[in-house]
């Protein structure tokens, strides 16, 4: 008598939110870096930044927007200097990075539908992708902006190292940022067009257009409440005036990055098997 063959049956249950195992989940999305860096490369590829023309449009969009700034700083104020410049191409850059995380977060669920629906991976992969991109973006400006500062005899020092760990922590923020933005946009998708006017707004909230000295000490009280400015800040006094950051500003930025970072992976993670349904 020949035993019976029982094929595997697969029962699906009702979504609950919760967290996946989270060992097995990193040591999958660990295993799929190269993906991450593909795949950020063919998005960079089909926006043309990979051609020569791409590449410098890269460099010209911040450049253009840091001119324009600076003269709507010289009309209002009526005076400037070349401190004033460096300061504004500085934090300018560094803003975009966060921003343009945002901008690519937003869509990086809801973008990659089909992907979603016919491949098995963890999907926090797609907007850490997006800040991938907004990175590959970010290193051209770093070299034109050390250009800028050596043109203009803006003096170095050896302070100026300490861009590293302030960058890193702009780095946790914009992930934390796109990683929560990408998982809202899932369930309201008219985030998408709020966006550009948030962005607009924490651009004027944040010392780009000004320096933080200029502001009064009641209000410096609420720029606590800006994620961004500390870290603004701190760039600003390392790259411009060559500076150690202020330990305060250090920890406040900290601090605001792993807490979004944090809150925000566990919002996607607890979410993320329901997308294929939302989508």
């Amino acid at each position: 008598m020949s035993a019976s063959i029982q094929t595997p049956s697969q029962v699906y249950v009702p979504f609950r939110a919760g967290l996946p195992p989270l060992i097995g989940y990193w040591k999958i999305l660990w295993s799929r870096k190269t993906f991450i860096v593909e795949y950020s490369r063919s998005e960079l590829r089909d926006k043309h930044f990979d051609s020569f023309f791409g590449q410098l449009w890269l460099i010209l969009n911040p450049l253009l927007l840091s001119a324009v700034y600076f003269l709507l700083v010289v009309i209002i104020r009526g005076s400037s200097d070349s401190a004033r410049y460096v300061h504004l191409t500085a934090t300018l850059f560094l803003f975009y990075l966060i921003s343009n995380s945002l901008t690519g977060g937003v869509k990086a669920v809801t973008g990659g539908q089909r992907l979603i629906l016919n491949t098995a991976f963890p999907r926090i992969m797609l907007p850490i992708s997006a800040v991938v991109i907004a990175l590959f973006r970010f290193l051209p400006t770093i070299f034109v902006f050390l250009l800028i500062r050596t043109i203009l005899g803006v003096p170095f020092s050896w302070q100026m190292f300490w861009a590293i760990p302030v960058l890193l922590i702009a780095i946790i923020l914009s992930l934390g940022l796109a990683i929560t933005i990408s998982c809202i946009n899932v369930y309201f998708r008219d985030i998408a067009s709020f966006l550009p006017y948030l962005t607009r707004t924490i651009l004027y909230l944040s010392p780009v257009l000004y320096e933080s000295t200029s502001l009064s000490p009641k209000m410096l009280k609420f720029e606590i409440l800006n994620p961004l400015f500390p870290i603004l800040d701190s760039w600003s006094r390392v790259l411009v005036l060559g500076q150690a950051p202020e330990t305060s500003s250090m920890l406040i930025a900290l601090a605001w990055a792993v807490v979004i970072f944090l809150l925000g992976s566990y919002i996607f993670l607890s979410r993320e098997r329901e997308f294929a349904v939302r989508l």
